[in-house]
């Protein structure tokens, strides 16, 4: 009888050993996928003016087609929707990195799924980069 006990003891420690493996892993798996996603979402632009860059964001995504919902500048935050067949919802976040630098941050989701897709990402990005250009063109 003890020696069944132990069996048994000993199995219920194996499998929760591996179950916390196989947990850590998925976990580890998550977090890199996280951070490629974040890459992707992400860009440096060389401006430390975010009044400039948040209303340049602001005509990039009316440029693409969305209707902005909220534009918070304290928050540095631009909330925009596109509805062609489909929902597609942008926010986009703007902080500082060091003092001659901005992280523009853009996270898309269609029918309520994160974007994956770089693509779209590319083009936001393409498009706010060649916005960014022709406003520092009539500032000058």
């Amino acid at each position: 009888m003890i020696r069944h006990t132990a069996v048994i003891s000993s199995l219920i420690v194996l499998l929760t050993i591996c179950s916390c493996g196989a947990r850590q892993r998925n976990i580890l798996q998550a977090e890199e996928s996280q951070v490629k996603l974040r890459s992707i979402q992400s860009r440096v632009f060389d401006t430390n003016d975010r009044k400039l860059l948040l209303r340049t964001i602001i005509a990039t995504l009316q440029d693409l087609g969305f209707v902005i919902d909220d534009a918070e500048e304290t928050l540095g935050t631009v909330t925009a929707t596109k509805l062609k067949r489909y929902v597609l919802r942008v926010t986009v976040s703007v902080r500082p990195r060091g003092d001659l630098q901005m992280i523009v941050r853009c996270n898309a989701q269609y029918n309520l799924q994160t974007v994956e897709d770089p693509e779209p990402y590319q083009q936001f990005f393409t498009a706010l980069s060649k916005g960014l250009f022709l406003e520092a063109q009539q500032l000058e």
